[in-house]
């Protein structure tokens, strides 16, 4: 397998499941805004839609899965021993599309202006303070379990772990939900989650505090 991705970006949700997963795979990182792969492959020969992640199955000419939530499911379902999705067909796997749709729309879908220049100040402001507001619920949920679905981490807490580093960049302070914190922390430091960071280039966003 081969996973596209640009440092720091959604695709390192699916980089730490394949850790997790204990999978062998290539990485091959895309500019995106050259859409060039760094072998000099022009991206949307890969992926159309222009974004990452991208998985690779099969080698070159094989079948290609986008859309994180996509991926992870299906890495977690190759290795069903790590127990990083619930089983097919359970209702703990409805709970975990529901909270890929939860991270997705109510979060992700609200930093991506963030990282665009043009948006305005004023619609930048009411977006952080939509992600405060979902902070604020993460909080209640955090307050009696160690991850989203309860003692066991899942390719669930993978994503939302991606959206909280992208949050000092942007001036949210993950501090002021200490549950978050918290839960971002114990995250930060599993070994899968060191490894994907270290060989992305990235540093977790709570290093970043600790040495403010």
């Amino acid at each position: 397998m081969k996973l596209y991705y640009a440092p720091g970006a959604c695709s390192l949700s699916p980089h730490i499941v394949l850790r997790e997963a204990d999978r062998r795979f290539d990485l091959e990182r895309v500019d995106l805004k050259a859409h060039r792969t760094a072998s000099g492959v022009d991206y949307l020969t890969i992926n159309p839609k222009g974004a990452v992640p991208a998985l690779e199955l099969d080698g070159p000419g094989g079948p290609i899965l986008t859309e994180g939530p996509a991926i992870v499911q299906y890495l977690a379902d190759l290795a069903p021993e790590k127990h990083l999705a619930p089983p097919n067909g359970t209702f703990a796997r409805y709970h975990l599309q529901e909270w890929f749709n939860f991270i997705s729309t109510e979060l992700h879908k609200q930093f991506s202006p963030l990282f665009d220049p043009r948006t305005p100040g004023s619609y930048t402001g009411h977006l952080r303070g939509k992600i405060g507001s979902r902070f604020l619920y993460l909080q209640d949920v955090l307050d009696d379990r160690a991850f989203l679905m309860g003692e066991t981490f899942t390719v669930a807490d993978a994503y939302l772990f991606v959206m909280l580093q992208w949050c000092g960049r942007h001036g949210i302070d993950i501090g002021l939900y200490p549950n978050l914190d918290d839960y971002e922390h114990r995250i930060a430091e599993r070994p899968a989650v060191q490894a994907a960071l270290a060989a992305e280039g990235v540093l977790a966003s709570h290093k970043y505090r600790r040495s403010a």
